[in-house]
């Protein structure tokens, strides 16, 4: 009798022990989370591409700046927080705990690099890549992109150059400037409408939609906190039809606007954690957010739903034929996979490998832009440099995560696991483990 107190006394001594050394865990890694957002927001007061949503408190906000970027001091509190969040993840038994680490952990590699590249410190494409996202993506030779292009060569009517008939068959398709914000918002709408009906979204969520021109993007989403958004598209070059759902679902519904939403609801305000209230654009972050915001696409109008949706509602909208519309969509099909030519125009130009004029007729060739397209292409990937992976490689890790844990026969469990991804702490390394 005596032993079974004696045994009951140390696991109850032994469970106390493991609660207080788990609550210590927990305070410390807040105030960690705490850190980490008050050195991305003293970053961003430097580098203005750093921040890309902030709804945290002002308290953690910098009160001064230094008159010179303090680039060693920035990457001594990169690497002390480093080396704190992995003995915690070392340490503890609870999975929240070693997951959140994890997470700030890997967001403050990528600190440390844009840190870097910020300062005139850059390294290779994949290099750069790889601790800013967490991942390298594929690269595929040249012949690659030829045989997309000969299938293409197959589907569009005429005779002639491929990107040429591709552009006469697009050009059917161009949204006259007067219908421009009748069709959009039709589409956002159709895209919430579907959202909806799987997601419980806060009741005061909304957005506002502007067109806006001289930006290197055809569209953005500067989240605002509180569950609002503000989208712009970018007017100054033609749009296309199915930008209404692309760009509608991207930004929006289930795309970047959903996302933001998730995690302010599901993680800051309902958990309290701290980390989440900032978003720092060059991270692991990003690799999800734009990710599943193209892979949002597919899953709002899976199949032919989107072409559907295009025939019958927004090309009459426009004011649009619909000859050819089929075509059209199954051609912008072999498009998206041309789209990891961007990937290699990225590569090459920040190895050195490939000039500004090679560049530009990679993005005619093989990605089928137009002139003025193509130059606008070029902007972005100078600016945002190895950025571009996440779009298509970030879809495709998406993708195989979703299918990997829904399968692509269950339309409704592909939502519930991707409601599960906008509203975790999920980092690149988690998607690749589906593969």
């Amino acid at each position: 009798m005596k032993n079974r107190l004696l045994l009951a006394s140390f696991l109850f001594l032994f469970a106390c022990n493991t609660r207080q050394q788990e609550d210590t865990s927990s305070k410390t890694l807040h105030r960690i989370a705490e850190d980490y957002v008050r050195l991305g927001l003293a970053i961003g007061q430097y580098d203005p591409d750093f921040v890309d949503a902030y709804y945290g408190p002002d308290s953690l906000k910098p009160v001064s700046r230094q008159a010179s970027f303090p680039k060693d001091s920035f990457l001594t509190a990169v690497a002390a927080m480093k080396t704190s969040l992995q003995e915690i993840a070392a340490a503890t038994k609870e999975d929240t705990v070693r997951i959140r680490a994890n997470w700030i952990t890997k967001q403050l590699t990528a600190f440390s690099r844009r840190i870097k590249i910020f300062s005139g410190e850059l390294s290779s494409f994949d290099e750069e890549s790889k601790e800013l996202f967490d991942v390298v993506a594929p690269a595929y030779p040249e012949q690659h992109y030829q045989l997309l292009i000969a299938r293409l060569d197959s589907l569009l009517p005429g005779k002639g150059a491929v990107q040429q008939r591709f552009q006469e068959l697009a050009n059917r398709f161009i949204i006259p400037k007067e219908k421009l914000d009748t069709v959009f918002k039709t589409g956002i709408a159709e895209a919430r409408k579907r959202t909806l009906q799987h997601y419980a979204l806060p009741s005061t969520e909304s957005f506002t939609l502007e067109y806006v021109s001289g930006k290197p993007w055809m569209g953005y989403n500067w989240y605002k906190g509180h569950y609002t958004s503000l989208i712009q598209i970018s007017a100054d070059l033609r749009i296309f039809i199915e930008k209404a759902i692309d760009l509608g679902c991207h930004e929006g519904y289930p795309g970047h606007h959903v996302y933001n939403m998730l995690l302010e609801k599901n993680l800051y305000h309902d958990k309290g954690w701290p980390e989440v209230s900032l978003y720092p654009l060059f991270s692991p972050q990003s690799l999800i957010a734009e990710g599943s915001a193209n892979y949002g696409i597919e899953i709002a109008f899976p199949g032919d739903e989107k072409t559907i949706f295009t025939k019958n509602v927004l090309l009459p909208l426009a004011g649009l034929d619909t000859t050819g519309i089929d075509t059209y969509f199954r051609a912008l099909d072999i498009k998206g996979q041309l789209n990891y030519a961007r990937n290699e125009v990225g590569r090459g130009l920040l190895n050195g490998s490939m000039s500004d004029s090679t560049a530009v007729q990679w993005l005619l060739n093989y990605t089928l832009l137009n002139q003025e397209a193509a130059a606008k292409g070029l902007q972005f990937i100078r600016k945002n440099r190895s950025y571009v992976i996440n779009y298509n490689y970030g879809q495709d890790l998406i993708k195989a995560y979703i299918s990997a844990s829904a399968g692509q026969s269950r339309p409704d469990g592909r939502w519930e696991s991707f409601g599960h991804l906008l509203s975790n702490e999920i980092t690149p390394a988690d998607l690749l483990k589906a593969k």
